[in-house]
């Protein structure tokens, strides 16, 4: 009974990763598909040859958005961004969602930003528990005037799911910063614990104390 408890269980770490993975990547193309509408009907693949090519639309995304990255690249592409976002900002409401949005988007996907770049250990949710967090940053000037002691802006993440989480101002002494890179800390994050970073693990691939 005991070996196909085992056997059982061996199946379950093999197949739960691939479907996992498998299930995510679906949705993903299956969005990133819905680019096809863009073509007039009368030239889709289903009006020419009478059925849809799965992952065209995929295709026709990442064109776009490579064509859109070559575009503005230059001076004329970078003056057409700035009328499309001038017009944005005069609209309330899509003005706050949009800049809020670019703003992280920018600092996450350009490189150049302090977001995720420090994996922190930090007291949370009550002083004897302690919880990693990534430094998103510095507080603003208003938030430093306000506060009496040096505090950073951290992002704690929840767990199996690191898109969600809290943001929070902690003092900056009462913080540690983690020898680990954000890829490992987000895969201990996913992880519960349970696939340790490698460099802190011994020879033997176990957790070092």
């Amino acid at each position: 009974m005991k070996q196909v408890k085992k056997y059982f269980i061996t199946g379950l770490l093999i197949w739960v990763p691939l479907v996992i993975t498998v299930w995510v990547l679906s949705i993903v193309i299956n969005t990133m598909d819905q680019s096809i509408r863009l073509i007039p009907t009368q030239f889709r693949p289903l009006a020419q040859i009478g059925f849809d090519i799965p992952g065209l639309g995929t295709i026709l995304t990442l064109l776009i958005i490579f064509v859109t990255g070559l575009v503005t690249a230059n001076i004329l592409g970078q003056q057409v961004v700035k009328f499309w976002e001038g017009a944005l900002s005069r609209i309330p409401i899509v003005k706050s969602i949009y800049y809020s949005v670019k703003q992280v988007s920018d600092t996450l996907f350009s490189g150049n930003g302090d977001a995720f770049r420090q994996v922190l250990l930090v007291r949370y949710p009550h002083p004897q528990a302690w919880s990693i967090a990534f430094q998103t940053g510095e507080p603003a000037a208003e938030v430093t005037s306000s506060l009496p002691d040096e505090y950073v802006a951290v992002f704690i993440p929840t767990a199996p799911s690191p898109v969600n989480g809290f943001f929070f101002f902690v003092k900056k002494s009462e913080t540690i910063v983690l020898d680990m890179s954000v890829d490992e800390a987000l895969k201990y994050i996913v992880s519960m614990g349970v696939v340790s970073p490698s460099h802190l693990l011994d020879e033997g691939g176990h957790p070092l104390n």
